[in-house]
């Protein structure tokens, strides 16, 4: 047996389609939403943990430089000198640190790249959509 066929208007088409184009993109819209959410709370727990990290660090830190200047004064350098150079080798390590985490601090972590990915696939699948029934309608 054959399924009766149902003939739907032009107008029918199209607005069945628009309904169905705007339904997407609002759950597209709520997956965007979502993943960005997600990427913001990675974000914050990392600045959190690497802040709470940076202050138990800055105490250890001063602690054992202050010991590299006792040990170099020990060995025969003079306090300002032994000072000078376990000072400017921090602040040179410290420097390069700082440039290459901001180098990382981009925008781009944050695009919702899965939901633009998903956004592109639909937008095909909704052209080779409209091409069919314009081909269809053609050739009725």
């Amino acid at each position: 047996m054959n399924a009766p066929h149902q003939t739907r208007s032009i107008p029918e088409v199209f607005s069945d389609l628009v309904g169905q184009l705007t339904t997407l993109l609002r759950k597209e819209a709520e997956l965007a939403r979502t993943e960005v959410s997600e990427k913001l709370s990675k974000v914050a727990l990392g600045l959190g943990l690497a802040m709470v990290g940076g202050v138990l660090i800055i105490p250890g830190l001063v602690v054992l430089l202050g010991a590299i200047v006792s040990i170099l004064t020990t060995s025969g350098l003079t306090l300002y000198l032994a000072a000078l150079i376990v000072g400017g080798s921090t602040l040179i390590i410290g420097i390069l640190l700082m440039i290459g985490g901001i180098g990382r601090l981009q925008a781009e972590s944050l695009v919702p790249e899965k939901t633009l990915h998903q956004l592109q696939r639909d937008v095909e699948v909704a052209k080779n959509e409209m091409s069919d029934n314009h081909d269809l309608n053609r050739a009725a």
